[in-house]
């Protein structure tokens, strides 16, 4: 299966945000959106999920060479700032999210299985959403685009306020969902999309750049690449 962007562009005003993006991402591997803060990548993401329209452009799924819309069910978009209903109990979210997609939930498991998949404790399923700390709220809404295992995963830094605990908890997990689907995970963090990426694409007046991740053991390329996110606008 392949995600393929062709000639999306952005722009807020006067401000071009992106630029004319061709790019083709393929199943199977975690992609790092490397760019500095306000390159775009939150805009991208929107675009891709429709939340904003794009100005220009389309993307589609390419299954056995045959193209295909992408439909609602086939985006899961976890947001940099966790968005849980906090009235509700971690036990009663989990249950409204498989009660409303019980004909989707391709592999459904008990209530308990899936938290002890994403590690959060007995004493913690009964709370209130809104006494959860940053990071189980992180997991919580982590937890439901799993349980709806989309095509395309698209993570808006996702790890960058999680203690470090959590932040490789969080990395193995990804690490062991990555088959048949196309993960992108944006960041500004090089060190961090090196160490969980397959690949790594630079997002950079406004357009992507796919960057060898051997290139990046060259200190001079390295450089290279922190000059062009030093140099990048704001969204």
């Amino acid at each position: 299966m392949k995600f393929v962007i062709a000639h999306l562009e952005k722009h807020f005003e006067k401000k071009e945000v992106l630029r004319d993006i061709d790019f083709t991402f393929e199943s199977g591997k975690i992609y790092g959106l490397l760019g500095r803060n306000g390159a775009g990548k939150t805009t991208l993401f929107n675009c891709l999920n429709r939340d904003i329209k794009a100005d220009a452009g389309s993307f589609y799924l390419e299954e056995d060479g045959v193209r295909r819309e992408v439909r609602a069910e086939d985006i899961g978009y976890v947001l940099s700032t966790p968005t849980v209903p906090e009235f509700l109990t971690g036990r009663e979210f989990l249950k409204f999210f498989l009660d409303i997609n019980e004909k989707t939930v391709k592999h459904p498991r008990t209530i308990d299985e899936y938290f002890d998949e994403m590690s959060i404790v007995p004493e913690d399923r009964d709370k209130l959403l809104k006494d959860y700390s940053h990071g189980m709220k992180n997991k919580m809404q982590m937890l439901v685009n799993i349980i709806a295992e989309p095509a395309l995963l698209l993570l808006d830094e996702p790890l960058t306020s999680l203690d470090v605990v959590v932040a490789e908890e969080m990395k193995q997990l990804l690490r062991s969902l990555k088959k048949d689907r196309i993960t992108i995970f944006s960041t500004h963090l090089m060190d961090l999309a090196l160490d969980l990426c397959d690949e790594i694409v630079l997002l950079s007046g406004g357009r992507l750049e796919a960057v060898d991740k051997s290139d990046l053991d060259d200190e001079a390329f390295r450089e290279k690449i922190i000059a062009a996110l030093r140099e990048d606008g704001h969204e």
